[in-house]
């Protein structure tokens, strides 16, 4: 007979590790598969002021390497490598059970959680991904305090954009929003809301083909897409608000997911396979912050505890 492990963890973000924490602390021994890129979206921020316990800020790798620390301190084992294929047991199976691979290497476990996040959907540029971090942001709750009085942007034009370019004006002189057609996707009332906001100034039909900065940002290059002609903006930020993809594809047809994927939860971390649960931003598409993924691993990781328990009752 295999080796079968209490508890798989995959994913190894704020969410992940914090399940990691609470499940090692509890001598549940566990594994976690964090993946070749491990951290998650916290590794492409620089400095985080809002997390709690660092009342001067902290770069956003050094606060996933202590998460990482903390987690190793009580027991927890790594693989860095990514999960190539998963197999959910729905019952049936004494003692239930589920299979996890990485590579041709087959794991079992008797509880798995899962905390691979999602990731934001990006323009594509190799300049956009040069200065992520360094002036290009994916979440304006996160980063928008670090643009008082200055000149940004943002690209999009569904909800998420509007929200986004409404809250920034909260810091910013000025914010551009740029989409690449001539109306808005988002709601009538989120439409309203941007127009009315005097900061708020709209570039229609319209893409970014380039950021610009060596070290930061400092502009963008735009194409108008009806005189076909270029031109520079200066700005010191560019917020990339074009929606998040969950990362759900190695669930697909195992566990029921809302119509864009992110993974449903209920009764706290429980998906519908016993045994399974979910945390962070793999089944939050509202909040998709740190914290909100820290609380959510450690509910995760409470209720895999109590079913353990119950398997035993």
């Amino acid at each position: 007979m295999p080796n079968i492990e209490n508890i798989i963890i995959i994913g190894s973000g704020p969410a992940g590790l914090t399940a990691a924490i609470y499940t090692g602390r509890a001598d549940l021994k566990p594994l976690m598969i964090e993946g070749y890129q491990s951290g998650g979206q916290l590794m492409l921020t620089t400095e985080v002021e809002n997390y709690p316990g660092f009342p001067t800020g902290i770069m956003g790798p050094e606060l996933m390497e202590n998460f990482r620390k903390q987690a190793e301190r009580f027991g927890t084992r790594f693989i860095t490598q990514d999960v190539t294929r998963v197999e959910l047991c729905r019952g049936g199976v004494t003692p239930p059970t589920h299979a996890v691979w990485v590579g041709d290497q087959k794991y079992e476990a008797k509880a798995v959680i899962i905390s691979t996040g999602a990731s934001a959907r990006l323009i594509g540029l190799e300049s956009e991904k040069r200065l992520m971090g360094h002036g290009v942001s994916t979440c304006a709750t996160c980063d928008g305090a670090f643009f008082r009085n200055q000149n940004i942007a943002v690209v999009g034009g569904g909800d998420s954009a509007m929200e986004e370019a409404n809250f920034l004006t909260r810091f910013a002189s000025k914010v551009y929003v740029i989409h690449r057609r001539d109306q808005l996707r988002a709601s009538k009332i989120m439409q309203e809301r941007a127009f009315a906001n005097k900061k708020i100034e709209f570039i229609w039909n319209a893409a970014v083909t380039e950021v610009l900065g060596d070290k930061e940002v400092t502009g963008v290059r735009i194409k108008d897409f009806k005189t076909n002609q270029e031109k520079t903006v200066d700005l010191t930020g560019l917020f990339v608000a074009i929606g998040h993809d969950p990362n759900t594809k190695l669930f697909s047809g195992q566990i029921e997911s809302d119509k864009n994927g992110y993974l449903l939860t209920h009764d706290g971390s429980k998906t519908n396979v016993p045994g399974v649960f979910a945390c962070g931003d793999v089944q939050d598409h509202v909040y998709r912050q740190a914290i909100t993924a820290s609380g959510s691993g450690c509910m995760a990781a409470l209720d895999a505890e109590r079913y353990l328990e119950s398997l035993h009752s």
